[in-house]
């Protein structure tokens, strides 16, 4: 008697193998059955027909900051939307363990200042239980969840405890300061980390306007933590570099440097964010390049590439040039319905535009913020815009300044119409780039940053996008799309095979029962919104997706139709299986 059996599904089993009508049961959590249409025989407890729907392994999220957010919510929100069952978070060496009963404060300042997650949410809704990271694994496995959880030892975290103020002002380490982060390293790799973190790129601060300890760590110091991974045999060392952001277009070749000999030193993957920037719009191609040849070498530099543009989302709730301007500072307390009202008057308008045309030089203003890269967002979004449906160019088109443009549509849909703000990515006027970075075979995805950048942007729904926009839609720049299998295999096998978490990611016998089925045709992204859900009713962008007809974990349905079913089957996962 199986649990569950799933006939007539479209097959894409996670391996790249061409799609198939078939039918998959499962038993005990497990795949117990794969294969053709009426080939799976025998009796179960449910049985669903699946025609005319995908059948495909749950998503696996390798890049999540879900670290404090797993301890008072068991669904994960806005993943378990978007057909991921497994995250791994812990990444850009932020986390929440090891810490000192001391210095909870300030970890919170550092995720805050880094992934944008409210410090409120932080300290109201962390339930702290632990000093030392296997007592925080043992934490997160004592805990309710819908989908699995991994995580990775955080360099900042662990620079601060072993190094105190030394540590947080990125000191150099002594020989007696890498031993003792190393043992930790080992210690919380031993408990079940999936891999060690670090951040590199100046622009990730507390909000004390302090570097990530680690930033400017010397290579002692990043390989003697490396060389645990590589005496263990296992996880992986994960970085946002320096020069990610385009801050510093001299960085990328240093880092590939070390990064391709810690690789091949310790035998293990060293996995780095990869991403187009405006400064050097053609510098990720090199990159690229540069991993395929480690690669074919047999050293496992993996560059983690994202699915579209990194943005904000600008919003009269979240943040946008206005609070850049003399007039903010009168008007920018006023409850939301007053603030709109005062800004529709006339005078109010006029005088805004002439002080938004004096700031367009700063240098947030013009770094992120600039008209020719601003773009509405439309229900469903356009995340590959036309140039012509930039601000400038309305504003060129009707004779206005582009701020007129600008202010016009942070004052749409009664003051709640968010404004797309492409910051990495689309340098060319399209996602070209983006393209060629998801077909390599160097290349992971990632970078979708669940549970952080809570009041700048919403990428966890990325997962969905690969399938609506890159596999269904997409039609901008030069038209190249991905094929299903391609996709999926991206989301699926390839991500869980970099943290070595072999039980999932395919479709195959014995393998853990993480599925999703979903109604391609309907598969949907409705525009992102701003709500006040999180801890001390702090503030957070989601969105949902439509068109996940089920989603299930271990065999057990966490989500139907976009809903929780109360179901709560998901469990830490302690170490590469």
């Amino acid at each position: 008697m199986h649990d569950l059996v799933i006939r007539g599904a479209t097959v894409v089993d996670g391996t790249g193998a061409p799609a198939f009508a078939g039918d998959l049961a499962v038993a005990g959590g497990v795949i117990a059955a794969v294969g053709p249409a009426g080939t799976v025989a025998g009796p179960a407890r449910r049985t669903v027909d699946a025609d005319g729907l995908l059948l495909t392994p749950g998503f696996v999220d390798m890049h999540t900051h879900y670290d404090g957010q797993a301890t008072w919510d068991p669904l994960l929100t806005p993943s378990c939307w978007h057909g991921v069952t497994t995250v791994v978070m812990g990444n850009c060496g932020v986390g929440f363990a090891p810490v000192r009963p001391d210095r909870h404060e300030w970890l919170i300042g550092l995720m805050e200042g880094v992934e944008d997650i409210p410090g409120t949410a932080l300290h109201e809704g962390i339930r702290w239980g632990w000093e030392s990271f296997p007592e925080y694994l043992d934490v997160l496995a004592s805990l309710p969840h819908a989908i699995d959880v991994g995580t990775q030892v955080p360099h900042g975290a662990v620079r601060a405890y072993v190094m105190g103020e030394r540590g947080a002002d990125n000191e150099p380490a002594t020989g007696e300061d890498l031993a003792a982060m190393a043992a930790i390293v080992r210690q919380g790799m031993e408990a079940g980390a999936l891999g060690f973190s670090t951040s590199r790129t100046i622009m990730h601060m507390a909000v004390d306007g302090r570097p990530v300890p680690g930033t400017f760590a010397a290579e002692d110091e990043l390989f003697a933590i490396g060389e645990v991974l590589g005496e263990l045999g296992t996880g992986v060392f994960e970085l946002a570099p320096a020069g990610i952001m385009g801050e510093d277009l001299d960085a990328p070749a240093r880092e590939m440097d070390w990064m391709r000999r810690l690789a091949q030193r310790i035998g293990r993957p060293v996995c780095f964010g990869l991403n187009q920037n405006h400064q050097a719009p053609d510098a990720w191609r090199a990159l690229l390049r540069g991993a395929e040849e480690a690669q074919a070498a047999g050293i496992d530099v993996r560059p983690q590439v994202h699915a579209r543009t990194v943005s904000l989302l600008l919003g009269l709730r979240t943040l946008h040039p206005l609070m850049y301007i003399p007039l903010w500072r009168e008007v920018g307390r006023l409850p939301h319905d007053e603030l709109v009202a005062r800004l529709a008057d006339p005078d109010v308008r006029r005088l805004a535009i002439a002080e938004l045309e004096a700031v367009a030089d700063d240098p947030i203003v013009s770094g992120f913020m600039r008209p020719d890269r601003l773009f509405p967002v439309d229900d469903p979004p356009d995340y590959e815009p036309p140039p012509a449906h930039s601000a400038a160019a309305m504003a060129a088109a009707r004779g206005v300044s582009p701020w007129a443009v600008v202010y016009d549509l942070l004052l749409g849909q009664g003051g709640e119409q968010l404004v797309n703000a492409p910051i990495l990515g689309y340098a060319g006027g399209n996602l070209d780039a983006n393209h060629e970075m998801l077909a390599s075979p160097a290349s992971v995805v990632g970078l979708g940053d669940g549970g952080a950048h809570a009041g700048q942007t919403c990428d966890a729904s990325s997962t969905t996008f690969v399938l609506t926009h890159w596999v269904r839609d997409r039609r901008a720049g030069n038209g190249a799309r991905l094929g299903l299998e391609h996709a999926v295999r991206k989301l699926t096998a390839e991500t869980a095979d970099l943290y070595g978490l072999g039980d999932r990611g395919r479709l195959a016998p014995g393998f853990r029962a993480d599925l999703n089925l979903i109604d391609l045709d309907r598969l949907r992204l409705p525009a992102p919104q701003v709500v006040h859900d999180l801890p001390a009713g702090a503030r957070r962008l989601l969105q949902r997706a439509e068109g996940y007809v089920e989603t299930i974990v271990a065999g057990e349905t966490v989500m139907a139709d976009g809903e929780d079913t109360g179901a709560r089957p998901g469990r830490l996962v302690r170490g590469a299986r």
